[in-house]
């Protein structure tokens, strides 16, 4: 089970971006995911008119590894680890390490 989901809220806790929150926009791979605002590069891109791509140096957001992010905990308004528990009827679902407190997906 993924413990960092497509649109948890995440706090960056090493790096560069140390201590910025964002949305996780994608996942690259098991390690890998791209939040939104962090890791931000320049990048610079040539005109392809067969494509309408227009020039110029454009910022978008790199991947980061998902060991540098932790979920936002809202009751504490603080970063979180994250596990995994299950129920009595046999789901699994995602708790907060601190509170014990079931993550809603």
């Amino acid at each position: 089970m993924n413990k960092i989901r497509k649109g948890d809220d995440v706090v960056v806790v090493t790096g560069k971006d140390k201590g910025k929150r964002g949305v996780v926009l994608s996942r690259i791979d098991a390690e890998r995911l791209v939040v939104e605002g962090v890791n931000r590069v320049k990048k610079h891109v040539k005109p392809n008119p067969m494509k309408g791509q227009q020039g110029g140096i454009l910022e978008k957001e790199m991947p980061i590894n998902i060991s540098n992010v932790a979920l936002f905990n809202a009751a504490t308004q603080k970063a979180d680890r994250v596990g995994v528990k299950t129920l009595d009827d046999g789901r699994k679902v995602r708790v907060f390490k601190s509170s014990g407190e079931v993550i809603e997906a």
